[in-house]
């Protein structure tokens, strides 16, 4: 029963997935038939359903539209251009400045709006004139946006982790913040590494000393933005407000730092809300047709007998996680974060546990490696929106991002190996 199903989920989800179908879809739809199997086509329906409303009513997810919303706020808002300045003054006068720019703005963007796409669309939008102008290589500039993007997916806020956090039992979310930071400074400082390279090679540029005055009002401009990071994350580990909480201030922050900049404008508001609902409601019905799957593997008794599997083969913890990191990359190049962790997540967290790995080191650990799916076609929506913001074709962009690449796959086998990356921080702040 549970090889029949399991090939049945496989096998329509692939198909539909080849056909365009949207993945909630293309998960949903195969649930049902799978069900069909077990329970009456009614109760199937119904099953579902209540697997879905259960799953989605949830005090904790009422985080991921105000963590959206002020994502959104924030890309209305203009900080990114006050980050852009930040950055490069952070750089200093490295070669290809503005390509680490690029990489550091991405990152304090990311870790602000808690959106990857976000920072590739508005951080790109800023960068492409600029590295147009100091004669970039489009197909690396393109690279270099796309292939640092995803650091907000780790550096916290983090709808992603917020997600594992409910899938995976309860685990503390401010843990998993915290937990995050090494990882995600490591992607970047990878990606700034190659960058570094690549530019002392290609003899791109130096940006331009700045002056004293300058760079104290560059500062100035950005603390405000910045200081969102310290406010609710800070909040979170400290325990004053619970992740929900935070994320409504998150919004309220967000309206303040609007009309602290001057950008607010009611015309802007309908817009604004449209965007969120509409990521709002993508990403619920992902968690509702991603619970609906999980329900009907958890009771054909699949992720036993995946866990009973991979155990059988071996019952060395480093081959096991090599097999997982081969998995991962492959699945996430056709598969969205979310449905990826909500899927994966109850599958393979007793296998890894059955060998002593932490909860938060594996939450992490999996969420760095979907991070790189979304960079990686077909399904890379993270890279689409890189490629579309500079207007250079993704098989460009690719070719240009393979050395990058190799470089964020060896932080991963690093953050895989070495529990210490993900954990540290935690158990100093006592989280653990």
């Amino acid at each position: 029963m549970a090889l029949q199903i399991g090939l049945t989920l496989l096998g329509l989800f692939l198909v539909l997935l080849f056909l365009g179908v949207p993945i909630s879809i293309g998960l949903a739809v195969p649930t049902i038939i799978a069900m069909t199997s077990i329970y009456a086509f009614d109760v199937s329906v119904f099953s579902g359903a209540q697997s879905i409303f259960t799953n989605i009513s949830s005090f904790t997810l009422n985080a991921i539209p105000f963590f959206v919303l002020s994502g959104v706020m924030m890309t209305h808002g203009g900080i990114s251009r006050r980050l852009v300045n930040f950055a490069k003054l952070l750089i200093g006068r490295l070669p290809g400045s503005l390509a680490h720019t690029n990489i550091v703005a991405n990152m304090l963007f990311g870790a602000i709006s808690g959106s990857a796409v976000a920072a590739a669309t508005s951080i790109g939008g800023v960068m492409k004139p600029l590295q147009d102008e100091e004669g970039y290589d489009p197909g690396f500039s393109t690279a270099v946006n796309a292939i640092s993007a995803p650091t907000g997916l780790l550096i916290p806020p983090s709808n992603t982790l917020i997600l594992y956090a409910l899938v995976s039992g309860g685990t503390s979310i401010a843990t998993l913040f915290v937990a995050g930071y090494i990882p995600g400074i490591l992607w970047g400082l990878s990606c700034m590494v190659v960058a570094y390279i690549i530019a002392k090679k290609r003899g791109y540029p130096v940006s331009d000393k700045v002056s004293f005055h300058d760079g104290l009002t560059i500062v100035i401009q950005a603390i405000p933005s910045l200081s969102l990071i310290i406010v609710v994350v800070g909040g979170i580990i400290l325990g004053l407000f619970t992740p929900t909480e935070g994320s409504a201030i998150a919004v309220l922050y967000s309206f303040i730092l609007m009309l602290f900049y001057k950008t607010f404008s009611l015309k802007d508001v309908p817009q604004m809300l449209i965007e969120t609902a509409r990521t709002t409601g993508v990403v619920m019905f992902l968690i509702g047709a991603s619970s609906m799957m999980v329900h009907i593997l958890t009771i054909a008794g699949i992720p036993t007998a995946i866990a009973n599997g991979i155990l059988s083969l071996t019952d060395n913890s480093n081959i096991i996680m090599f097999i997982l990191i081969i998995f991962l990359l492959f699945i996430g190049t056709f598969m969205d974060i979310a449905p990826a962790v909500l899927i994966f997540t109850p599958i393979f967290l007793p296998v890894v546990q059955s060998f002593g790995m932490h909860v938060v080191h594996f939450g992490i650990f999996l969420t760095y490696a979907m991070c790189i799916g979304g960079i990686t076609p077909p399904v890379g929506n993270i890279l689409f929106a890189a490629s579309a913001i500079s207007n250079v074709p993704i098989e460009k962009a690719i070719k240009d991002m393979l050395p990058f690449f190799a470089a964020i796959i060896v932080v991963l086998f690093l953050v895989t190996y070495i529990p210490a990356l993900s954990l540290t921080l935690p158990r100093l702040l006592g989280l653990i």
